[in-house]
Formats: C-alpha cells, structure tokens, sequence
C-alpha cells in the first residue's frame, strides 16, 4: 500500500533509510524544520539549514521516487532565544516560494515558556501574512497537556482556517481537545515517547480517522522510519478495511496537504 508520511526528519537519516521506505511503499512525505540535535548560534546557520531542507533532501529522495516536501521555522527548543528567533523569522519568506515548502512548521512549545509562547505567536503571525498552513509541536509527556491547551488558547488569537492547522503529537489525552476545536490532529508513532501503533488505532477507533494523520518523526533520537506501516499492518491485524487503513496513511495526509499551493502529488 502507498502511504506518505507526514512528518519525519529525514535530514537525520541515511540514504539507506530512503530505499528502505520506498520499499515499504512510501511516496511522498514532509520535513518540518525541527532542532539539529544542538542550538544553532545564528540566523545564517538556519540559511544552509533551509537550503538543506529545500534543495539537497528532496534530491536525495527523489533518487527512491520519493517526493520530499517542508516546513520552515526555528523550533520550539531554541526558540527560547528570542533575538535568534526573530532573525530566523525574517529570513524565512525567502524560502516560502520554494517548490517543496508546504508552511510554517514545526512551530509550537517545549517547556511551555513564555518566549516560547512569545515565538509562537510571531510565527503564526507570519503564517497570516503569507497565507501559509501551519504543522504544530506539541510538548512531550508531562509538559503536554498544559502545553497544548496554551496552544489552543494562543491559536484562538489568529484568522486563519483551523483546516490549515495541523496540531502533532497528539495522544489520548489531548487528541479530543484538537478535534473537538476543528485542527487537524497527528499522532507520532514512537519506540519511547508518544504513541504505540497499538495505541495509535484505539483512537482511531474511538474517535474515527476524520482529520487524523499518522507519522514516524523519525530523528536524531530513539525513533523507527518504517513506524507507518507498523501501524498499516497493526490495523490490518484488527480486521480494518484495506480503504479505511489508505483514508489514514495516504488520503488524509494528501488532503491536508493540498491547501498548501506548492503541493502536488504523483502517486
């Protein structure tokens, strides 16, 4: 089955990977700028990180017949340097017309600080003007749910489609907030944090697959490119219908993806 995975780090990633997933029937996925496993001391080293992104990754998948697209923005870790930050911010219209860039993304908070927050909405500030869709981080484990909910509350404050938005790393406790409030919701299948895909398809099962995308976000850390179809073969073993399992891997992320003008789609 093709699917495509709608958030995955492949910067950190070996071109092994890349036949890999084109082997496991991947197509097509997005990259969200994310932290480089250390903080960045410049705007400019976010110049060749967004380069990267946009010209060097989508050649390297393109050699496995994947389409690799991209998110810009400085991540929510290093956003605490709020001078750093709004830097970046200015640098990156430049980049927004590049043929793979889908928005602004992976916006969103870490530790639930308020330059963060201040980072946050400077960023979804920047979304409006452009006319951009946005891809959310929301923190990990004990920081999640406070931080989530600051970030509904701040995504409140903006005009923009809740179509657009796409909130990741959703779990349990969280996935019905995002819903209830008309985003898009992601769940990121990890071997250590965030969600099994055994846990990945309760909720599916418990709050349907309208508006809801599954992804690796395979990093620098404990993390498994090929989660997707751990999961395509999880909801096989249950019993799911063969066009139920592609609405989730395939035809959802596609069509979250399609408000974006420089997205297109071969497979």
């Amino acid at each position: 089955m093709n699917y495509i995975d709608p958030h995955i780090h492949m910067v950190s990633r070996t071109t092994d990977d890349y036949e890999t997933l084109a082997k496991m029937g991947c197509v097509a996925m997005s990259e969200p700028a994310f932290w480089a496993g250390f903080d960045r001391g410049s705007a400019e080293s976010f110049r060749d990180y967004f380069n990267q992104l946009t010209d060097v990754e989508p050649k390297r998948a393109a050699q496995y017949g994947i389409q690799h697209f991209a998110w810009l923005c400085i991540n929510a870790k290093e956003a605490e340097n709020v001078e750093l930050s709004r830097e970046v911010l200015k640098l990156i219209p430049e980049f927004l017309d590049r043929p793979n860039v889908l928005g602004i993304g992976e916006i969103g908070l870490n530790k639930n600080t308020r330059n963060e927050a201040i980072i946050f909405q400077e960023h979804m500030e920047l979304a409006v003007a452009h006319d951009q869709s946005v891809l959310i981080h929301t923190p990990h484990l004990a920081d999640k749910y406070q931080g989530t909910r600051m970030i509904l509350d701040m995504l409140a404050d903006h005009s923009i489609d809740r179509h657009r938005i796409l909130v990741d790393h959703v779990e349990e406790h969280t996935i019905g907030a995002v819903l209830d409030a008309g985003y898009w919701a992601g769940m990121t299948l990890y071997p250590v944090t965030k969600c099994t895909p055994s846990r990945a398809v309760d909720m599916i099962e418990k709050f349907g697959a309208e508006r809801l995308c599954v992804n690796s976000a395979g990093d620098w850390g404990p993390s498994k490119p090929t989660a997707v179809p751990d999961l395509i073969l999880e909801m096989r073993r249950r019993g799911h219908s063969e066009a139920l399992i592609q609405k989730v891997v395939h035809d959802n992320p596609k069509e979250y993806f399609s408000q974006s003008k420089n997205f297109s789609l071969d497979r």
